[in-house]
């Protein structure tokens, strides 16, 4: 199967421990032993600091997020030197430098592509540009809940749920801005268009990445009708 795989930077990059990338090198590499991988990174707190400095410099909000792919693309390159030569050496800047790295056989690994786009934005529709047979989002959370399982003992998560209903979630604000921005409506819409397989999982353990691909972990969304 060729799969994208969405890392949120909250999960690579946390407390800045270099063995979080070396246990999702580790899973990347024996999923590529059977599949064609593509991986896109996320930028989390390291991004918003970059941001918040850059903001506070006064430049356009276009320059801020180009601030945040940097860094994004500043993870993704660490996580590349986690995989050594089982990755394609060079971060690709856009969908089509992917596809075109991707006939070197090699694991795909980039961060952001362009202002307003999150990264989770970036992976569906680099899942829709490759005509991936799946997408796994990697987040901090189980899976989609109806409001946020940190603030609320009582949150109910999705063991299936349709990109509709998601849509109707975000717009009724049960589900908040930062708590969920692994899906932004950009994602959702692209995901819907295309039906993509997508299964959101808890990225805190790499293996769950691999074993979405046999076991039932996560939240599933599905087509319609």
């Amino acid at each position: 199967m060729r799969i994208v795989i969405t890392v949120g930077g909250s999960i690579i990059i946390k407390d800045h421990d270099y063995r979080r990338f070396k246990d999702y090198a580790d899973v990347l590499k024996e999923m590529a032993a059977e599949h064609e991988i593509f991986v896109v990174v996320g930028g989390g707190r390291t991004a918003r600091d970059y941001i918040g400095i850059a903001r506070g410099l006064g430049v356009s909000e276009a320059l801020c997020d180009d601030v945040g792919i940097d860094v994004t693309r500043l993870n993704a390159r660490l996580l590349v030197m986690a995989l050594g030569e089982d990755a394609y050496p060079v971060v690709p800047h856009n969908f089509r430098q992917a596809l075109e790295f991707s006939s070197s056989g090699k694991i795909i690994v980039m961060g952001g592509t362009e202002p307003a786009h999150s990264t989770d934005a970036v992976g569906s529709i680099l899942a829709e540009f490759v005509d991936a047979d799946m997408l796994v989002n990697a987040t901090s959370v189980d899976g989609l809940y109806d409001k946020d399982p940190n603030k609320y003992p009582d949150a109910k998560m999705f063991n299936e749920v349709t990109p509709s209903r998601m849509m109707e979630l975000m717009s009724s604000n049960e589900i908040k801005a930062g708590t969920y921005e692994f899906f932004d409506t950009t994602a959702i819409q692209i995901i819907k268009r295309s039906a993509i397989d997508t299964v959101i999982v808890n990225g805190n353990d790499a293996q769950n990445v691999q074993r979405v691909l046999t076991q039932k972990i996560g939240t599933r969304i599905v087509s319609q009708g």
